[in-house]
């Protein structure tokens, strides 16, 4: 019998039932959606976290102070560990480097008139913005001149200017207090909205960091040191040069733990991304226990209708049919249900993927790989599920199937 006929008479077959072959899709079409649409959100984290985080800047090296341990010590001045000597030896040595800018910062009351706001002051240098991928859309940002004088200028976030100039005063010129010192406002930040971890990107004032170290803080330590790296494929050999710097600086032994920490946005990228695909993982393998319940769903019906049609078989078998013909014949209606019920499940993905996206707001990213995932499952599933039927009335004697009741 040829392939054609097979695949005509297993359709017909299919029809004829058309209420129970849905019910035995549903499994199939229920695993697919879910699959395709857990896919699509997971791989829409992933671009998303990528992306906002890039936001934070291109290839931003981040030096933080960490308590380290020191003869089975942990020493409790780890925390003001970097220092000026440390910024300045970054800035001339390191040659993977495209800008560096020491950070200290202090929370506080910004006052304006009447208007008053909590928020945060950052003190850097001309390369923080370059590092942070920011631009000052009105006014301008200070310069070197301004840090060497320790100037009382600052450049304001968007956030500052909603609720400190609420009737749409312009703050170019305008004086802000921050802990009771003044400071000229000389520019306005673009909008950089919410970063990846929630924070208001643009609930910030930024000064000189020789004012904000010396008059608003008073102290002699830093923060941070933000850095950007030349390029991104040098990251991981920038973070080496770094340590190689501050260790020396820092005097550590070889046999001492660094009193500092290093972070590039790749470590970070690659930190939440694992996450990401982990949990991901979790919920196809989830979404999967309905192909498999589909699966069983198949063997259930195609062994059912071999018994009811062991009659039919044993026709067949009668007239000519061999044994591959009759377990082809119900293979491929095995594999016939098994992709029909990929293919709705698939529209059915593709339309819950676009609910996510429009109702939800949740970032997707529709693959191609899990749409040729899905229907290679199918196909595996339809085989592996319906063979053991098919088998089993392949081996039936045509007199016993003709005199089956």
């Amino acid at each position: 019998m040829n392939l054609n006929n097979l695949f005509r008479i297993a359709w017909r077959a299919i029809l004829l039932s058309k209420t129970r072959t849905l019910l035995t899709m549903l499994g199939i079409i229920i695993g697919v959606g879910s699959v395709i649409t857990m896919l699509a959100i997971g791989e829409g984290s992933k671009k998303s976290i990528k992306e906002n985080i890039s936001k934070m800047g291109t290839n931003m090296l981040n030096i933080r102070p960490g308590a380290g341990m020191f003869g089975g010590v942990r020493n409790n001045t780890d925390m003001q560990s970097l220092k000026m000597t440390d910024y300045l030896a970054l800035r001339n040595e390191a040659k993977l480097l495209k800008y560096v800018t020491p950070v200290v910062s202090g929370n506080g009351q910004a006052i304006v008139g009447a208007n008053n706001w909590p928020t945060s002051i950052y003190g850097v240098n001309t390369e923080y913005l370059p590092i942070r991928e920011w631009a000052v859309e009105e006014g301008s940002m200070f310069g070197q001149d301004e840090i060497d004088n320790l100037s009382k200028v600052a450049v304001i976030g968007r956030t500052i200017q909603k609720n400190l100039f609420p009737e749409g005063d312009s703050p170019i010129g305008q004086t802000i207090r921050f802990k009771n010192i003044p400071f000229k406002i000389i520019g306005i930040l673009a909008a950089k909205g919410e970063s990846n971890f929630g924070q208001d990107q643009d609930d910030i004032i930024i000064a000189p960091y020789t004012t904000v170290q010396k008059r608003v803080l008073a102290q002699t330590y830093l923060q941070s040191i933000v850095a950007s790296v030349i390029t991104e494929d040098q990251a991981e050999n920038a973070v080496n040069e770094v340590k190689t710097i501050l260790e020396r600086t820092h005097n550590i032994a070889a046999d001492e733990e660094n009193n500092f920490n290093v972070f590039s946005q790749q470590e970070l990228i690659s930190t939440f991304s694992s996450t990401s695909e982990m949990l991901t993982i979790l919920l196809v393998a989830i979404a999967s226990i309905s192909l498999i319940v589909g699966g069983i769903g198949i063997m259930n019906i195609m062994y059912v209708s071999v018994k009811e049609r062991t009659k039919e078989i044993g026709l067949r078998m009668a007239i000519g049919a061999k044994g591959k013909d009759i377990l082809a014949q119900f293979l491929i209606e095995s594999v016939l249900i098994s992709i029909t019920g990929g293919v709705v499940g698939v529209v059915i993905g593709l339309l819950a993927t676009y609910v996510v996206k429009a109702f939800i707001g949740w970032p997707v990213s529709i693959t191609f790989y899990s749409i040729v995932l899905s229907f290679l499952v199918c196909t595996i599933t339809g085989v592996f599920f319906g063979w053991y039927p098919a088998r089993k009335a392949s081996d039936l004697e045509p007199i016993t199937a003709l005199r089956y009741e």
